[in-house]
């Protein structure tokens, strides 16, 4: 199923409420959903290699803490952190300034994810140094969605909850 927009982010506790979450595609709701966002967000940074290690690592323990606590939305929640650090970095790497479109993002559009309709504007030179950001940030996201209580507790989550 699709991520729901139209929920009340700004009340809506998902560790209380999973059954309302949705994974959806890619990191749809990263930046919405909480309590988690808030748990997360302080530690996710990729501005240099350095950064994004220690960053990817923080999150990654927030991920396994979670798996731990058998609470697969704030497991996903920090795999879709993990995995943002990846194409944020990436982003930088192959936009200068971090703008990949063209154009403001329309307002019934404003926190999710796309193009929307822009144009992408032309890559600059590869910066080395988040293309080395990303890629500490892919490997920790290749090594969240294949964790074997990942891969368990999200094809439990879909089975209770139809997600």
């Amino acid at each position: 199923m699709p991520f729901d927009y139209d929920l009340d982010f700004k009340i809506t506790d998902f560790r209380r409420h999973p059954e309302l979450y949705r994974v959806g595609k890619g990191e749809q709701g990263v930046l919405l959903v909480e309590p988690y966002k808030s748990e997360i967000l302080p530690h996710w940074r990729f501005r240099t290699p350095e950064v994004a290690q220690e960053s990817s690592e923080q999150i990654y323990r927030l991920f396994l803490d979670y798996l731990r606590a058998e609470d697969f939305v704030g497991a996903d929640m920090a795999r879709k952190f993990i995995q943002m650090g990846f194409t944020r970095a990436r982003r930088y790497a192959n936009h200068r300034g971090g703008k990949k479109y063209d154009g403001p993002v329309p307002a019934d559009k404003k926190g999710q994810s796309g193009a929307h309709g822009r144009a992408e504007l032309p890559r600059t030179p590869e910066d080395p140094e988040k293309a080395a950001a990303a890629a500490i940030f892919k490997a920790k996201w290749d090594e969240a969605k294949r964790h074997p209580d990942y891969v368990r507790q999200r094809a439990e989550f879909e089975a209770r909850y139809g997600k």
